[in-house]
């Protein structure tokens, strides 16, 4: 076993990490602060998830929540914890990962704080299409979901082909991102324009972003879709983390730098969709947990697994004060992220500015 240190620019240092070398020359790299980090956040997530259950109209201890979630409850607690609560929470924690995983890719491939589903155009791309499937077809659930995913992966693709110049510069990313952003708000503007009171008023709640009325079938499309995309997202952790050395330095590692940054783009850009897809475009989570996790870890990196756990934090803790904190009157949980998130972005481009990033 050894011992290494990653140093900050101003020579402090940032974290010791430990590499486990086993057979073949493989190795495993352990950052004892990281790794508590990243236990902490998932205990809290589990925490958080067993309160938010009891959470409601009819409340349920903890405890009794445990015990029905093992087959021991009553049959009241059973019906209201597995069939209306437990799916809900599921969403909730799945959204929050795929979320906090894709912009923890986003910012790390822009080597930008700001680069971020949300501000990049992929949420309004999901959007547009979930909306034009309301407005224009009256269309189901399914549909919506449909044109949701659709939405985002046509607005990915198009935003990647106009950055793309010689490769994908951070910068230049981000600026096309919050161009096209402009563009699909004003098309949103317009779909709702055009639509029926009532079409009009659902698409109003989908856009909101909300976690009221979710079943098990928006839970196991979104299980599926990120037990397939997590994996390969971390399993190019090593390569994105050369990456954000530069793209010379990650050519002269090995890395192929555009095949990777493709491949995990589209990745971030599926789960942000997903995510979508099932609970609408909630905002400022992809934006605000990579930052916080980060800063949790003060782990060098894009810290992929950290930055999923923080979303499932702040999505769980935003959803239960959704319910808890207003009263009688429950918000949309895309509401209280909004909240959190305009003020907390605020506070990241002031602390940009003044460390002239900006």
């Amino acid at each position: 076993m050894t011992q290494t240190t990653n140093a900050k620019p101003d020579g402090s240092t940032a974290s010791r990490s430990r590499v486990l070398r086993g057979p073949g020359g493989t190795a495993l790299r352990l950052e004892p602060r990281a790794l508590v980090a990243g236990l902490l956040l998932a205990a809290v997530a589990l925490v958080m998830a067993i309160v938010l259950i009891g959470t409601g109209d009819f409340e349920i201890a903890p405890w009794d929540v445990v015990r029905t979630l093992l087959g021991e409850g009553s049959p009241a607690d059973d019906f209201i914890v597995n069939d209306l609560r437990l799916p809900r929470v599921l969403v909730a924690v799945l959204v929050g990962a795929a979320l906090g995983m894709a912009g923890a890719v986003f910012q790390s491939v822009s080597r930008n704080p700001l680069g971020s589903p949300d501000l990049l155009g992929f949420s309004y791309g999901s959007a547009v299409g979930a909306l034009a499937v309301i407005t224009l077809f009256q269309g189901g659930s399914a549909a919506v979901a449909a044109g949701a995913v659709a939405g985002g992966l046509l607005t990915g693709a198009a935003v990647y082909l106009v950055a793309y110049r010689q490769g994908i510069h951070g910068y230049r990313l981000v600026l096309v991102g919050i161009g096209a952003s402009a563009m699909l708000l004003a098309l949103i503007q317009y779909l709702l324009t055009k639509a029926k009171l009532v079409d009009a008023t659902r698409a109003m709640v989908w856009l909101t972003g909300s976690l009221a009325g979710r079943d098990w079938s928006q839970v196991w499309p979104l299980l599926a879709t990120c037990a397939v995309v997590f994996p390969l997202v971390l399993g190019q952790g090593r390569a994105l983390r050369m990456m954000e050395m530069g793209d010379d330095a990650a050519y002269a590692l090995g890395v192929g730098v555009e095949r990777t940054r493709m491949l995990l783009m589209a990745a971030a850009i599926v789960l942000t969709t997903a995510a979508s897809a099932a609970a609408g475009p909630i905002s400022f989570v992809a934006l605000a947990a990579p930052q916080l996790a980060r800063r949790l870890t003060r782990s060098s990196g894009p810290n992929l697994l950290a930055g999923a756990l923080m979303g499932s934090v702040l999505l769980l803790v935003s959803d239960w004060a959704s319910q808890r904190a207003f009263g009688a009157d429950q918000l949309p949980v895309g509401v209280v992220t909004g909240l959190v998130g305009g003020v907390y972005l605020l506070w990241l481009l002031v602390s940009e500015r003044k460390a002239g990033r900006i």
